[in-house]
C-alpha cells in the first residue's frame, strides 16, 4: 500500500501558483486525495484541522479524508453543510463560523475544503475572517471547483443582489484535485464544471479549445485527457493569478461569460434545479460571442462553433434552455448593474475578437446591451 501511494505521489501533476511567500502547489492526479495527511503534516507540521463538507460530498469522500488525517495523528473536527448554491448565504456563513469556532481551533491551525465551489467558497471566506484569519487548503471535489474556483484566493458568498459580492481574497496554502473523485458527480454536473475548461480556450488560448474539440471525450470518461485539460487550465487560471492577483486589469479575462451567467443564476434565485453556475457560463459565454459579433467585433462564425462545441457535450446554450419562466430585462439589467466589474457605473464585459481572442470593453453601452437582451428573450 506504501508503495502505491509513493507511486501516486510521484506521478501526479504540479501546477504552482507564484504569488511570492504566498505561493503554493495545485496538486493533480488520480487518488491524490491520499497524501492529504501527509501533505498537511509536511507543510504544517504540529496543526490541526477542521474539515468544512456538504452532505453530498461527506458521503462519498469525508472517511478518506479523515482516514487519511488520521493516519498521520491528526483528528479531524467536521463542520457539515447542506448542499447547495444556497449555503453560500448570510445564514451558511453564520452557521460555518460558528462550526469552525465550536471546535476551538486556532489560528495557526487550518481549514480544509472539502467539496465543490459553493464549499470552497464559503470555507475561504471562513478561513479568512475566523480570528482574523487562518490558514486552509482547498481539497476541490467538482471538475468546475478543480479548474476554476479552488485556484485564485476568491472566496465568498452571495446576496439577494447578486452572487459572490460579498468575500475577499484569501490565497489558499495548497490546492490537491483528486480526480479521481469526479467519477462520482452527476452527467450534469460534470458538464457544468466542464464549461469553465472550455472557457480557458475561449479567453487566449485557441489551440486548447480546439484540443479540446477532439479530446472531450478522454475528459467526459476518465482517460488521461482529463489530468491534461485540468493542469492547462490551472496553469491558465495561475498565470492570470500571479501577474494580477486582486483583479485589477487582466484577471477579469477569467470572467468571460459569467457576467451574463451572474445574472441568470440571480434570476433564477439560485435555484440548482433550473441552472448551475456552469451552466450559467456555458450560456454567457455563448451571450458574450454573440454580443460580440452584433456589435461588429466577431465573426458570427466563431460564434456558431462555440455553440456547437457547448451543445457536443450537452450544455445549454441559449436562455430559452432554463426552465421556468424566461426573466425581465430589467431583472437581467439590474443583476448586470450590481457586477463586481462594474466601475464609476460604466458597463464592464468580456467581449472577443475571434476564438481565444477575449479582451475587457470597460464602458458598455446599458441601450446597446438592453436592445440585445430584448432580442435574445424574445
Amino acid at each position: 500500500m506504501e508503495a502505491s501511494k509513493k507511486d501516486l505521489t510521484e506521478t501526479a501533476r504540479q501546477v504552482r501558483v507564484e504569488l511570492g511567500d504566498r505561493s503554493y502547489d495545485i496538486v493533480i492526479g488520480r487518488s491524490v486525495l491520499g497524501s492529504l495527511g501527509t501533505r498537511f503534516t509536511s507543510l504544517f507540521p504540529g496543526s490541526r484541522a477542521v474539515i468544512i463538507t456538504d452532505r453530498t460530498v461527506a458521503g462519498f469522500h469525508l472517511e478518506a479524508a479523515e482516514a487519511s488525517l488520521r493516519a498521520q495523528g491528526i483528528i479531524p473536527s467536521v463542520v457539515v453543510m447542506e448542499p447547495g448554491e444556497k449555503t453560500k448565504s448570510y445564514k451558511g456563513l453564520i452557521e460555518a463560523c460558528d462550526g469552525v469556532l465550536d471546535t476551538r481551533l486556532e489560528r495557526g491551525d487550518l481549514v480544509v475544503a472539502l467539496g465543490g465551489g459553493v464549499i470552497g467558497d464559503l470555507a475561504g471566506f471562513v478561513a479568512g475572517i475566523i480570528r482574523r484569519g487562518m490558514r486552509f487548503i482547498q481539497v476541490p471535489t467538482t471538475l468546475l471547483a478543480q479548474v476554476d474556483s479552488s485556484v485564485g484566493g476568491k472566496t465568498g458568498i452571495n446576496s439577494a443582489h447578486g452572487k459572490n459580492l460579498i468575500g475577499l481574497f484569501n490565497q489558499p496554502h495548497l490546492v490537491l484535485a483528486d480526480t479521481a473523485v469526479l467519477d462520482t458527480l452527476t452527467p450534469r454536473d460534470f458538464r457544468a464544471g466542464y464549461a469553465e475548461v472550455a472557457k480557458y480556450g475561449l479567453i487566449n488560448q485557441p489551440d486548447f479549445f480546439e484540443w479540446l474539440e477532439t479530446n472531450w471525450q478522454g475528459i467526459f470518461d476518465g482517460g488521461p485527457e482529463r489530468e491534461e485539460a485540468i493542469a492547462r487550465s490551472c496553469q491558465a487560471k495561475a498565470d492570470v493569478v500571479a501577474a494580477d492577483e486582486k483583479e485589477a486589469n487582466q484577471r477579469a479575462l477569467l470572467n468571460l461569460g459569467h457576467t451574463f451567467g451572474h445574472a441568470l443564476e440571480g434570476m433564477a434565485e439560485y435555484d440548482s434545479e433550473r441552472i448551475v453556475h456552469g451552466e450559467g457560463v456555458a450560456i454567457g459565454m455563448v451571450l458574450a460571442h454573440e454580443f460580440s459579433a452584433q456589435l461588429g467585433l466577431c465573426d458570427p462564425a466563431i460564434t456558431d462553433r462555440v455553440v456547437a462545441h457547448l451543445q457536443t457535450v450537452g450544455l445549454p446554450t441559449h436562455i430559452g434552455a432554463i426552465p421556468g419562466q424566461l426573466p425581465k430585462v430589467d431583472l437581467l439589467m439590474d443583476y448586470i448593474a450590481q457586477d463586481k466589474k462594474v466601475s464609476r457605473g460604466a458597463l464592464t464585459f468580456i467581449l472577443t475578437r475571434g476564438l481565444g481572442q477575449s479582451f475587457v470593453e470597460k464602458d458598455v453601452d446599458p441601450s446597446v446591451l438592453r436592445a440585445f437582451l430584448e432580442e435574445k428573450l424574445n
